[in-house]
């Protein structure tokens, strides 16, 4: 797995003028963590998170972070916080590895092949995880866990203790979850006889839920 360079200047300022400020200079406040060391607020460029986030390994990207005179650090991206509006970084936390200790990250699935259900009988194809949590060397991360559903028919599934996956990697998931399955389409119910028709703007069971956006927020987080 590649490693990618980035560089973190100290900081001594905290609040908000200050997150503001450094912004305005195109950097973001940001937090290292984690092993021995105390927690070390920096200053980050966020392009370059950016660029972390659009590689094949996302966040489980291996980072050298460059602390100037105090050396360099391994690390990865545990948490970012964007502007809801904008969508441009304001926070991120930076977590310490060791590459001889294991840690836990979650990895995304990616799904493989047609799943016969779907392709001969018109199923659908329903996957209930995204992402599943393992624990490993930083080395041993893997980019992606594929899970092949070709052989998957109308009401079959794939769970956890079905995923094929290195030795070296140990999943932490429940070995009966449900990873993806195969449901059939259900006809839609004709309307019983006499039955009125919903009113206009009457709520139906099919109806989607509501979805509440969040507002700005311009603190930056305690941990900073």
């Amino acid at each position: 797995m590649a490693e990618i360079v980035l560089s973190a200047e100290g900081r001594t300022d905290r609040g908000k003028n200050a997150a503001r400020r450094l912004r305005t200079k195109g950097l973001i406040p940001a937090v290292i963590y984690g092993g021995k060391a105390d927690a070390l607020p920096v200053a980050v460029d966020p392009k370059v998170l950016l660029r972390v986030l659009r590689s094949e390994t996302g966040r489980n990207t291996i980072l050298k972070l460059d602390l100037g005179a105090q050396g360099q650090t391994s690390a990865i991206l545990k948490q970012c916080q964007l502007d809801p509006v904008k969508e441009s970084f304001l926070h991120a936390d930076f977590y310490r590895i060791a590459m001889d200790v294991a840690i836990t990250v979650k990895v995304p699935i990616a799904v493989k092949g047609e799943a016969r259900g779907v392709k001969t009988d018109g199923g659908i194809l329903e996957l209930i995880m995204r992402f599943i949590e393992v624990e490993c060397l930083p080395g041993d991360i893997p980019e992606r866990i594929e899970i092949d559903v070709t052989d998957l028919g109308i009401h079959d599934s794939l769970r956890i203790s079905n995923v094929l996956i290195s030795p070296k990697i140990k999943i932490m998931e429940d070995a009966d979850q449900v990873v993806v399955h195969v449901i059939a389409v259900k006809e839609e119910a004709a309307p019983a006889a006499g039955a009125a028709p919903a009113a206009e703007g009457e709520a139906t069971a099919g109806t989607e839920p509501e979805v509440v956006k969040k507002g700005k927020k311009d603190e930056e987080p305690a941990a900073s």
